[in-house]
């Protein structure tokens, strides 16, 4: 996707009321040779280490050139399409530089943050969502556990995910985030080795981020979760709004604790759809066939019993087509959806046909309880979900 075809989605209207109008929109996929989360990181670092050495690219702030130090602050959860319809709410992320990108897909915080913080593509690092195969189960990698069982010994985060965080850091980076996500599986494996520094409330991070900074660390990674968790609890009415003004504040507080030169960089993992009540339980005409579903509501995979692949997603097709993109595995490697080919073992942990809407709806699997409660949702690639900002300011 070029810069245009980012701001022509931003204009145009959701897939979701698309879908609506007896219309199948195309899905907006990850941009990945121009502005997406996987080559945020890699440029930050570029420039620390040499600056000035190559060009930033044409949709990177240009604020971020010959930066001596960087905070980068992920808000997860913050979509571009929700933050432009409430500019008077968020002033100050509204006087940010910059503008629009893709995340990737599936639009999930473990596969975004490890595409993040790696540099790499899903299909090469193989966090390909919320919850995935593993040896005929289903591990969620957000809690590191397969059937409520923590498996961080039986599967070792640095195997799962063998690539480094931060590439070309100097040294270890230090990494700003909430106390209780400092021990997990998912944190080994997407930030790797690097400096966690626990916040207990969102001042916390402000402190912890002024610190280091003050210190002289030439990059700072911080991260929040306050929006993320609202939306899926509360939806995107008053509750999201006013945590929206409580995150803007928090970006207000961050660069008012940098030092003049310092340079603040605002992105997220994903935006958010308001399913509300809006959810599907698949029928028997497609679950004869279904051994074991993985991803999520937003991004549903199916594994199938052998040789059953084209006939589920015909099925699919004929019965959700209308609020759904129907895919199997092999389409959804061949249209370029995860970045690449990936390797038999990443190949291993998808299903066998995607059911991935476009409506504002959601597949359930009755295994995953906790979905039952989720109120707004992310991982399919409609444009709320799939872009995201970008937004850098440099203290004077």
């Amino acid at each position: 996707m070029s810069d245009g075809a980012v701001a022509q989605a931003t204009a145009e209207d959701p897939g979701q009321e698309v879908g609506r109008a007896g219309r199948t929109p195309e899905p907006l996929l990850p941009d990945w040779n121009g502005p997406c989360i996987h080559r945020v990181l890699p440029t930050l670092l570029q420039e620390l280490a040499h600056p000035g050495d190559a060009p930033l690219p044409p949709w990177f702030p240009a604020l971020v050139a010959g930066a001596r130090q960087i905070v980068l602050l992920v808000i997860d959860g913050l979509g571009t399409e929700q933050l432009q319809e409430r500019t008077r709410l968020a002033p100050v992320m509204t006087s940010g530089t910059g503008g629009p990108m893709t995340t990737v897909a599936p639009s999930t915080t473990a596969c975004a943050l490890t595409s993040l913080v790696t540099g790499r593509v899903p299909a090469e690092h193989g966090v390909v969502g919320y919850r995935v195969a593993l040896d005929g189960d289903v591990m969620n990698v957000l809690q590191w556990s397969v059937r409520g069982a923590d498996v961080r010994m039986s599967v070792p985060a640095h195997v799962f995910q063998p690539f480094e965080s931060f590439p070309g850091s100097t040294g270890p980076v230090p990494v700003v985030t909430r106390h209780d996500y400092g021990p997990t599986g998912f944190t080994a494996a997407h930030l790797g080795d690097v400096e966690l520094h626990r916040w207990y409330t969102p001042a916390g991070l402000v402190t912890s981020v002024r610190q280091l900074v003050g210190a002289g660390s030439p990059f700072v990674y911080a991260y929040y979760e306050g929006i993320d968790k609202v939306a899926h609890a509360q939806g995107l009415g008053d509750y999201y709004d006013d945590e929206l003004r409580a995150a803007d504040r928090l970006v207000g507080d961050v660069l008012g604790a940098l030092p003049p030169g310092a340079v603040l960089v605002v992105t997220a993992d994903h935006g958010q759809v308001d399913v509300g009540d809006s959810v599907q339980v698949l029928g028997p005409e497609i679950m004869q066939d279904v051994t074991l579903m993985s991803g999520e509501g937003r991004f549903r995979w199916l594994h199938v019993r052998p040789g059953a692949s084209d006939d589920v997603a015909k099925t699919a097709a004929a019965l959700h087509g209308d609020v759904a993109w129907v895919r199997t595995k092999e389409q959804v490697i061949d249209e370029g959806w995860l970045g690449g080919v990936p390797s038999a073992a990443v190949a291993a942990r998808l299903g066998d046909v995607a059911l991935v809407p476009f409506a504002p709806t959601a597949f359930l699997d009755p295994a995953d309880t906790g979905e039952l409660r989720l109120r707004a949702r992310h991982g399919s690639l409609t444009p709320a979900e799939m872009l995201i900002p970008l937004l850098a300011w440099r203290v004077s």
